[in-house]
């Protein structure tokens, strides 16, 4: 089933629309024809850490990822074997006993800051898209998203914005635009771009 299948990597600064632009791909393919595994997912296991230890995990840095358990399970999709997902707590920096069930599809859709990092992963893919996004719009709407969703306040947002995301989204991230076969400016609010980057999947996806 190699062959039918599609993986799509889609990186891009935290805030940047990423998001975005994988629910508008899904609402351009058929129903059910897309399983979007997140990177955030594939934290690394911190069982055997003590909870300060986790607390000083730089999550922005590429040693956060469980690398080999992503590549494995996006290999198994590929070769139409189901996956149990891991699920991930940022309350308590660490994986959930849950896990989520998820099979095969015509179209795979890896979906994280550093998705394109990796470059046993970057092979796997057919296409590579980087989200791109003025620094002032993310870090809005990274205010935004952690207020709402991870209990913190503008000043803890705003300080862990200036030492550790811009500096980390700068070493690591914004480099990885370079593996890109697209980048899509202006993030989730290009419409056109996106509508562009839709039509060209469905060009290269089976139909049903």
């Amino acid at each position: 089933m190699d062959d039918k299948i599609t993986i799509i990597g889609i990186a891009g600064g935290t805030g940047s629309g990423k998001s975005t632009v994988v629910r508008k791909i899904v609402e351009a393919l058929p129903p059910h024809y897309v399983a979007v595994v997140p990177l955030d997912s594939y934290y690394n296991d911190t069982t055997d850490l003590t909870h300060e230890e986790r607390k000083a995990i730089n999550f922005d840095h590429p040693d956060a990822f469980d690398w080999k358990l992503l590549t494995k399970h996006i290999n198994d999709l590929r070769n139409d074997i189901a996956i149990e997902q891991p699920t991930y707590s940022y309350i308590l920096s660490n994986r959930l006993p849950e896990t989520i069930h998820v099979e095969p599809k015509p179209v795979i859709i890896i979906e994280g800051i550093m998705t394109l990092i990796n470059k046993k992963l970057r092979d796997i893919m057919d296409l590579k898209i980087y989200v791109d996004c003025d620094p002032d719009e993310r870090l809005i709407r990274n205010i935004q998203r952690d207020i709402i969703d991870r209990g913190r306040t503008v000043s803890m947002v705003v300080d862990r914005y200036l030492k550790v995301l811009k500096p980390m989204h700068e070493q690591f991230i914004e480099p990885t635009k370079r593996f890109a076969d697209l980048i899509i400016p202006q993030g989730g609010e290009n419409a056109k771009g996106i509508g562009i980057l839709c039509k060209y999947i469905e060009g290269l996806v089976p139909h049903l």
